[in-house]
């Protein structure tokens, strides 16, 4: 495994934060993911619902028969970002334990890319949160596929992240707007809008430094 973020030994009776429920890997190649492995994890006797995710190599696209897709990743932020999407999903719902696994180099037709679980007290926390979760993995983390078809291969832009980006610079782009604006007139001298300046860093989710 290239990464993992697993749960902390506790002293027997300790509780553990949330954060420290959950298990995320990011899987070498060649290193299937083991399905069982992380309902298992996420088994517990207060929980009284599992979701899965499978994320699956499909034969064709667009007419075009697949052989198979090969992933990459930058990891240590693809845990970052996957680590944080996990802590957005507990704030939104009463979740139990999460294990997020994603593969990396070639995955053939039939195999498993992405497998999520999702453990709660009650059904929709963990279907509600499954969801969440695939979708904001395709759009925040910075993991990258190339299809290889029978007669070639290309790298497929990712939809999702794509339009996370977009979103994001519009908004660094309305917000300097007013910054400009407000420098311009010299109406605030504690900061432009009023307001800490936020400075893209690279992160996910479009995370950001700050200053006044």
């Amino acid at each position: 495994m290239v990464s993992t973020l697993k749960p902390k030994d506790t002293c027997e009776g300790e509780k553990m934060a949330a954060e420290d429920r959950d298990l995320i890997e990011i899987l070498e190649e060649h290193n299937p993911v083991d399905m069982a492995k992380y309902i298992n994890y996420v088994t517990v006797p207060q929980a009284g619902a599992i979701a899965t995710f499978s994320g699956t190599t499909r034969d064709t696209f667009e007419g075009k028969t697949v052989l198979e897709l090969q992933y990459e990743a930058y990891v240590p932020m693809a845990v970052r970002c996957i680590k944080s999407a996990c802590q957005s999903a507990r704030s939104s719902w009463n979740l139990m334990s999460i294990a997020v696994a994603h593969r990396l180099g070639p995955v053939p037709v039939g195999e498993t890319s992405v497998f999520i679980a999702v453990s709660s007290v009650h059904r929709d926390d963990a279907l509600d949160a499954c969801k969440f979760l695939i979708d904001e993995i395709k759009a925040s983390v910075p993991i990258w596929k190339k299809e290889v078809y029978t007669n070639g291969e290309v790298w497929k832009e990712n939809k999702e992240f794509l339009e996370r980006k977009s979103e994001l610079e519009k908004g660094a782009r309305d917000e300097n707007r007013c910054c400009r604006k407000r420098l311009e007139s010299k109406t605030n001298g504690h900061g432009c809008c009023g307001t800490k300046v936020k400075i893209d860093d690279g992160g996910c989710n479009g995370e950001s430094t700050e200053a006044e």
